[in-house]
């Protein structure tokens, strides 16, 4: 108003600073008795429990499947990898695979060239036949000289020379068919096929080369690598795939091996471009005991944790661990399902300390 009091300039900040002031000593003095009478509770509290023990939270061990995973950059290792060697030398004469197709234990995946074997086989047949012949005509001439050793045409010392004759035929015989069944089985080693269920990887050769036994012709691995992907930062889940493609060589400015995975993508989560972050489930820990990850504790000589006694005392327990997920660890040793251990407080703890939770 123009007949009204002028402030002068200023006065307005300073009554607002004044005001602030007031209300943040205001705030403080509420807090700090609010915070007085909280600590009175307390400590009425902690008669009940025992003046001088250390409040802490406990979980007991539990039992669970730990996933283990591989992150980012990283070597993948299938679950079951196979080399699958020729047994006999050979030629191969074609290939019945492709890479990366899926075969099932029996399949056809190669073929070496049977006929040097199958010329074997043949030989030792023929062999036995000869040596069956042999043998057949001495039974014959055992039988005939016990027709005439009561009548003293034969002395018995040849019947008994006849008898061994015919023993040692019969051991060649059979060392005849024994030669069969090796050739058969070589033949048989001409076929290769797959000894499980699973995706052909790289074959080490192609149709027409020597084969040696030394020699791998390719790899197998069984079953598939579930790959999860999530976002950039790792915060959400965004599909499920499988592992279909590893690259064949290492890039020598990164050091890095590119890997494929292929993915329904449904729900259109994934789009051309974005950049994810990728983990790869190489196994499951199954039945693992587990226990929250920050009930861990390191010192000089390894890992611990503080387990609770039934008199609500503490004790150290020397620990291994292996994976970790899901904010939990897997403990290898040192530790039993249902044992309860500290997982927050342990900062105030000593062995033999007495807690309340």
């Amino acid at each position: 108003m123009a007949g009204g009091i002028r402030r002068p300039k200023g006065t307005a900040v300073r009554w607002s600073v004044a005001a602030l002031v007031g209300v943040v000593g205001g705030y403080l003095f509420l807090h700090n008795t609010n915070h007085g009478a909280a600590a009175d509770s307390g400590q009425k509290k902690g008669k009940g429990k025992g003046a001088g023990d250390v409040p802490v939270v406990v979980e007991q061990a539990a039992v669970r499947d730990i996933p283990i995973v591989l992150n980012g950059i990283g070597t993948v290792t299938a679950l079951s990898v196979v080399e699958v060697k020729v047994r006999v030398d050979g030629q191969i004469q074609r290939l019945a695979f492709t890479e990366g197709q899926e075969v099932k234990a029996g399949d056809l995946l190669a073929q070496i060239d049977p006929r040097p074997f199958e010329a074997q086989r043949d030989e030792a047949e023929a062999t036995r036949a000869k040596d069956q012949a042999t043998l057949d005509n001495a039974r014959l001439d055992v039988q005939r000289y016990g027709d005439l050793i009561d009548s003293g045409g034969v002395s018995a010392q040849t019947l008994e020379a006849s008898k061994s004759q015919v023993r040692s035929f019969e051991a060649t015989v059979r060392a005849d068919q024994a030669a069969i069944d090796t050739a058969k089985l070589q033949l048989e080693f001409t076929r290769l096929v797959s000894p499980i269920d699973g995706r052909v990887g790289l074959r080490e050769v192609n149709a027409g080369a020597i084969v040696h036994t030394t020699d791998v012709l390719l790899n197998s691995a069984k079953g598939k690598l579930p790959v999860i992907a999530y976002t950039r930062d790792g915060s959400k889940s965004l599909a499920t795939g499988e592992l279909s493609v590893v690259d064949s060589q290492v890039d020598s400015t990164t050091g890095q091996v590119r890997l494929r995975a292929t993915f329904a993508n449904d729900d259109r989560t994934l789009w051309p471009g974005s950049l994810v972050s990728v983990r790869i489930q190489v196994s499951t820990d199954k039945s693992a005991t587990v226990i929250p990850i920050h009930a861990l504790m390191r010192s000089e000589t390894g890992q611990f944790v503080y387990v609770v006694k039934k008199d609500k005392t503490v004790e150290v327990r020397p620990v291994t661990t292996g994976q970790a997920a899901d904010a939990m660890v897997a403990v290898r040793s040192g530790l039993k399902p249902g044992e309860p251990v500290v997982v927050d407080g342990q900062a105030r703890l000593a062995p033999g300390s007495h807690v309340h939770f």
